[in-house]
């Protein structure tokens, strides 16, 4: 069974929600250059991860201008773990970490498999996404669960397949790739920035599916 990550939350009810349906992981996404209606500042970000309960992983999803700035806003967020998107090298991965002492995940390409690779030792998880031309991810688009699941099975860092995932083909795609964890935003969304809670409930139960599909 993967785990879920419920990704993009704005509202309590929201995040609420997502522990309720078992999700292992929440996600606030703050200070990212693109224009997104799951955004919100840190202060709010930091106020909706602090009632994330124990045992569930209170995760800052962000783009920052810099690893510095990362820190800083780390620190101000205080999160359990922070999901980086962006252009980023080994040593700026290695300080975020060392200065935090928080897990760092980090999204990349899933038609980059040579960038995973490199960031294999150094980061604590990898989120394989579809993303656009900035490095964000959040595009809704899926990618080739099957390559996906390869990558996996040459890499140690445990792998989060994100990317266009929803409630009706989720357990499909855990049983193409094979992940740690699944990770969505838009596809259980009732409108931008605001979750359907069905649909999350659905989701985080689907993921856990593959076994009878294969």
């Amino acid at each position: 069974m993967a785990r879920v990550k419920i990704c993009g939350l704005t509202r309590g009810a929201d995040l609420r929600a997502a522990v309720d349906a078992g999700a292992d992981a929440v996600g606030v996404i703050a200070e990212v250059p693109v224009d997104s209606p799951r955004e919100v500042d840190a202060a709010t970000a930091a106020e909706l991860l602090a009632d994330v309960p124990p045992f569930v992983t209170a995760t800052l999803v962000t783009m920052p201008e810099s690893a510095e700035r990362a820190v800083e806003l780390l620190r101000t967020v205080a999160p359990d773990a922070v999901q980086l998107h962006g252009e980023w090298t080994p040593d700026e991965i290695r300080y975020i970490r060392a200065e935090t002492e928080r897990k760092v995940l980090l999204a990349v390409d899933a038609d980059d498999p040579a960038r995973a690779e490199e960031f294999d030792a150094v980061a604590d998880a990898l989120v394989i996404d579809s993303t656009d031309e900035s490095g964000a991810g959040g595009t809704g688009e899926t990618h080739d669960w099957e390559r996906a699941g390869d990558l996996a099975d040459r890499l140690t860092s445990p792998v989060v397949l994100a990317g266009g995932l929803t409630a009706d083909n989720v357990a499909e795609a855990v049983r193409a790739a094979g992940p740690f964890a699944v990770d969505v935003a838009s596809g259980v969304e009732l409108s931008d920035g605001r979750k359907d809670h069905n649909a999350v409930a659905r989701f985080v139960a689907n993921a856990g599916r593959e076994m009878e599909l294969a």
